[in-house]
């Protein structure tokens, strides 16, 4: 099989972060996981022993520019991973998970090493909400996430380049390979956990580090997804994945011919039981 290695990168997020670690350690092996610490001000987590954890200079500046950044480190800490003998990198935020349909019957190691990935491959991007007065605060302990939220919207922002076979430059976000194509595999999907509760969104917008970088404007647009998975009524899943896969593999945003688009077309659906264990 082939050695494949994850990276992120954090600042403040012990709640994702055990999360992110926990699934991608058992995934690939805790010692493959490399962690960048936004700021030398960042305590080293003790609770992920076996995985790669620095931390570094932060990363000064507003959104856009500290993003522009962000991604251009993490994009050389991944080329330095193929000089060290990886096959594959997976660069994914902290609140994003790429998961395999269990129907394949595959763990996320075992079915990226049967793929033949010339660039970059993706999976389809589920923004995972809460369902306002049906569905709890998301409790801070072990409960898989998909044990508690049952609803997302299908999202082109989240149909993201996350796998990378070759050193290559991700676009702010990784929502991009820039001068690259993007590939969506039928079987990955890329769990986003962002802004599944709200509680937490509006813990975001108490937070000082992301007010002063401009994050409030970002922060308030995202729970958009909560509003949608409430007001709207869920699609088959199976179906409409289906049908959103084709659409954002042919469709482009004229401003970005590497990116997906879905006309804005809003797919609420309701997250299988297959799905409950695994995230």
């Amino acid at each position: 099989m082939k050695k494949i290695a994850a990276i992120t990168m954090v600042r403040n997020d012990d709640f994702y972060l055990k999360h992110w670690t926990r699934y991608y350690g058992a995934e690939l092996g805790e010692e493959n996981l490399y962690i960048y610490l936004d700021g030398k001000d960042q305590k080293l987590p003790d609770w992920c022993p076996k995985a790669q954890v620095v931390a570094v200079d932060k990363i000064k500046g507003q959104v856009v520019s500290a993003e522009k950044e962000r991604l251009l480190f993490l994009s050389n800490r991944a080329k330095e991973l193929f000089e060290k003998g990886y096959d594959l990198v997976i660069g994914v935020d902290a609140d994003e998970l790429l998961v395999v349909d269990p129907n394949v019957g595959k763990g996320l190691r075992e079915y990226l090493s049967s793929l033949d990935i010339k660039n970059s491959v993706s999976g389809l991007g589920v923004d995972v909400g809460q369902f306002l007065g049906k569905e709890a605060d998301i409790k801070e302990d072990d409960t898989p996430f998909l044990n508690q939220r049952k609803y997302a919207r299908l999202s082109t922002r989240y149909t993201k380049p996350s796998v990378l076979a070759a050193p290559l430059q991700w676009g702010s976000g990784f929502h991009r390979i820039k001068g690259k194509n993007f590939h969506i595999d039928k079987n990955l999907y890329l769990f986003h956990f962002g802004y599944f509760d709200m509680r937490r969104i509006e813990a975001r917008f108490a937070d000082p580090d992301r007010r002063e970088a401009g994050w409030t404007k970002h922060i308030a647009k995202r729970s958009k997804t909560i509003k949608q998975v409430t007001n709207h009524k869920a699609r088959d899943w199976d179906r409409t994945t289906k049908i959103a896969r084709t659409m954002q593999t042919i469709i482009r945003p004229p401003y970005a011919w590497n990116k997906p688009a879905m006309l804005g077309l809003c797919f609420i659906v309701e997250i299988p039981p297959r799905f409950r264990d695994i995230v």
